[in-house]
């Protein structure tokens, strides 16, 4: 490994570090609190540590799930000192992870059987879903492939303006029919655009769509099957953004986001803001779509690929 491999390695780490640090501080703290004074796990210890990830946002049928496990291995081996917890907490969540369908993936990189990588990214107004357009586009431009940006978030003349200043900062390409265009028909036009020009990304914005609206819902049905007609088996990924802040709410989006759209994928935004980072193992949990991304900071550099062993890892830390 080379210098400057190791000096981004070393700031993903530190960028990971302090983007969980309100988490880390809502879990750690609390479980050297819960164990203060005690030798060994017990049921109060477990009680109380079931309250802990429950208040993290992990969820209460992820928690119950955590729990039992630890309760396994408590029975298993009889006797397991407070000063085990942390690691067995950790192994116990990653294996959880890794259960999930959340594979580990070393780069922002995509399979090139298919040529243009169509990306579709969808969720509701406010999650930072255009920014992380952005991010990823960066990041595929910065590796050397050629990137369009599709503009098919025609509602909101700011949303069509605000991609296209990312396509401008970032140096890539950017296909709009502007305000009011029929969004299926703008996203079929991106595909059609990105395959004659022989671009090798394409990553197609939709409108925030409010997950309660049933009927804009099926809109999205209907623009993901405009880019399946124009390039059979595309989109190669749905990227649903969720907003890690709002907590409980992202399970609700989650849901709704994968009746309509068969999510493949989530990024996580806004980690470094919220004490409750835990919503990323318990969406994981319970729907088994594996986390793509997750956002430790506003730089344009801090969108991250997820690795679930480090990220468990910092959060014990």
């Amino acid at each position: 490994m080379g210098f400057f491999d190791k000096f981004f390695n070393k700031k993903r780490e530190e960028d990971l570090d302090k983007g969980l640090e309100k988490t880390k501080s809502n879990i750690f703290d609390k479980i050297t609190r819960a164990v203060a004074g005690k030798s060994k796990v017990d049921e109060e210890v477990l009680d109380e540590l079931e309250q802990i990830l429950i208040s993290a946002d992990v969820g209460l049928e992820t928690t119950i799930k955590i729990i039992e496990r630890l309760e396994a291995r408590v029975a298993r081996d009889k006797y397991v000192s407070t000063d085990e917890l942390n690691s067995i907490l950790k192994d116990e969540i990653v294996t959880l992870l890794s259960e999930n369908n959340t594979v580990d993936i070393e780069d922002f990189d995509f399979p090139k059987e298919n040529v243009p990588h169509v990306m579709l990214v969808v969720g509701v107004n406010g999650v930072g879903k255009t920014t992380t357009i952005g991010k990823i586009a960066n990041q595929y431009k910065n590796r050397g492939y050629n990137v369009v940006l599709g503009a098919a978030d025609t509602f909101r003349a700011a949303a069509v303006d605000q991609l296209g200043i990312w396509a401008d900062r970032v140096g890539c390409d950017f296909f709009s029919k502007g305000m009011g265009a029929d969004p299926a028909a703008v996203a079929y036009e991106a595909v059609q655009y990105a395959i004659n020009g022989k671009k090798d990304v394409v990553i197609i914005d939709t409108a925030g769509r409010l997950h309660t609206k049933i009927n804009l819902m099926r809109e999205l049905t209907k623009i993901r099957n405009s880019v399946s007609k124009k390039m059979p088996g595309a989109p190669h990924e749905v990227l649903l953004v969720l907003d890690a802040t709002t907590g409980q709410n992202a399970f609700e989006q989650c849901k709704k986001f994968s009746e309509a759209t068969d999510v493949t994928a989530l990024a996580l935004t806004k980690l470094d803001g919220t004490a409750k980072g835990g919503v990323a193992i318990g969406i994981s949990d319970q729907f088994k779509i594996p986390i793509k991304y997750i956002g430790v900071g506003e730089g344009i550099d801090q969108l991250q690929i997820f690795n679930k062993k480090a990220f468990v890892e910092s959060l014990f830390k």
